[in-house]
């Protein structure tokens, strides 16, 4: 049996209201800054949430003036973190057959979908085209190998990122940009999941709106942004001393065939997930030193994986952080920007603090970080993502040094 290759994450590039860096990013989570504020969705001022829009956001130096006319917010930002984590990355320095490009995306472009209903011009459809992103950064990167787009809700931009991992296991690539991105602070997003009663629309502190786990939850907080990771072959990144944050060594995906937008009320798709991660990664879950949850802070969603964390682990054994406290929840963007997280963290060798926590639900029985950064041991860590439609993704990822 042929060995597989050994994955190593090289580059790292965010744009999201938390942070424009991974730096800036990681800053605000040590920290417990909050990227929640009030915003207002649309012209007349009648939709007002909390949300975490990126201000300021500016694709100058990466896109010309007339790229940027033809493509969606959710693409721009997109281009900026995938050419920022190539960068980071140093370069691709393969030929361009052997470079792919994964990504991830729940809405698509539906900025631009909503701005165009009953008046499309020649670009409406590649702008709303959920794989638009994948175009712009092959195009831009020289990537002629594989090039794929998932859009599998919530848990797109982890699967983004496992899926580019099979590749290069499966000799397709050498290197592959992966991440997701989404951009949907829309009127009719924000009203649907507002009536739905996923999201917060009230709040009497905005800035603490984003509350997994604690009792006083009333929903998750909807974020815009993008989040891309350089993979490669192990072997090829020493060969050409790059710097590694960490590598990737387990993917699981499962379904939990229960309910369209409901997890399956044990978590039982949730801990099947984990355990498939982790058995991928050649690991158990005692070896395991920290958990990135998929955190939404919506109650059904923070108990099933509560549940599942519990039963996997042990009640309150591992260390378990909920970074959406922070950067609110950018669908499709969420689980590649929590794998970005979850490789500085690596790093770092830190589990960040989540925030607005001040009452943990008692049906959720985790050892929840909260006020400081907790300091973990070299090991397995695991980020999971888990969403609408009962898709589940996780991703393991560990010290490149062991």
């Amino acid at each position: 049996m042929t060995r597989r290759p050994a994955v190593a994450v090289t580059g790292l590039g965010v744009r999201c209201a938390a942070g424009a860096t991974p730096a800036a990013l990681w800053e605000s989570l040590v920290q417990g800054r909050t990227a929640t504020s009030l915003h207002t969705f649309d012209d007349e001022g009648t939709v007002v949430y909390p949300a975490c829009p990126m201000a300021g956001f500016d694709p100058a130096g990466y896109l010309s003036p007339k790229e940027v006319r033809r493509a969606d917010r959710s693409v721009q930002l997109a281009v900026c973190a995938a050419v920022d984590a190539v960068a980071d990355a140093g370069g691709l320095e393969v030929e361009p057959g052997r470079r792919a490009v994964v990504t991830g995306t729940g809405y698509g472009g539906v900025i631009s979908q909503e701005n165009g209903i009953g008046r499309p011009d020649v670009l409406y459809a590649p702008r709303l085209m959920h794989n638009a992103g994948a175009y712009w950064i092959s195009a831009r990167l020289g990537i002629t190998g594989p090039s794929l787009t998932v859009s599998t809700a919530c848990a797109s931009g982890t699967h983004a990122v496992g899926e580019a991992m099979q590749m290069i296991r499966a000799g397709c690539a050498d290197v592959v940009v992966a991440g997701g991105h989404d951009s949907p602070l829309t009127p009719t997003t924000a009203l649907a999941f507002g009536r739905a009663g996923a999201m917060v629309t009230e709040c009497a502190d905005p800035a603490a709106a984003s509350r997994p786990f604690d009792i006083g939850r009333q929903g998750f907080v909807l974020a815009e942004g993008a989040a891309f990771l350089v993979l490669e072959r192990l072997d090829l990144a020493h060969a050409r001393g790059a710097r590694i944050y960490a590598t990737l060594t387990g993917y699981g995906r499962t379904s939990d065939a229960h309910h369209l937008t409901a997890p399956h009320p044990d978590g039982a798709g949730a801990r099947a997930c984990m355990e498939q991660a982790l058995a991928d990664a050649g690991t158990t879950a005692e070896a395991v030193t920290y958990v990135n949850a998929h955190g939404t802070g919506t109650e059904l969603n923070d108990i099933a994986e509560a549940q599942a964390i519990a039963a996997l682990f042990g009640p309150r054994r591992v260390p378990v952080t909920a970074p959406k406290s922070v950067t609110g929840h950018g669908l499709g963007l969420a689980g590649a920007l929590e794998a970005v997280i979850t490789a500085w963290s690596v790093r770092e060798g830190l589990a960040p603090p989540t925030a607005c926590l001040t009452r943990l639900d008692p049906r959720c029985e985790l050892d929840v970080v909260t006020g400081e950064p907790r300091k973990i041991p070299n090991g397995p860590v695991i980020s999971n993502s888990f969403a609408f439609g009962g898709h589940n993704a996780c991703v393991v990822l560990d010290s490149p040094h062991g």
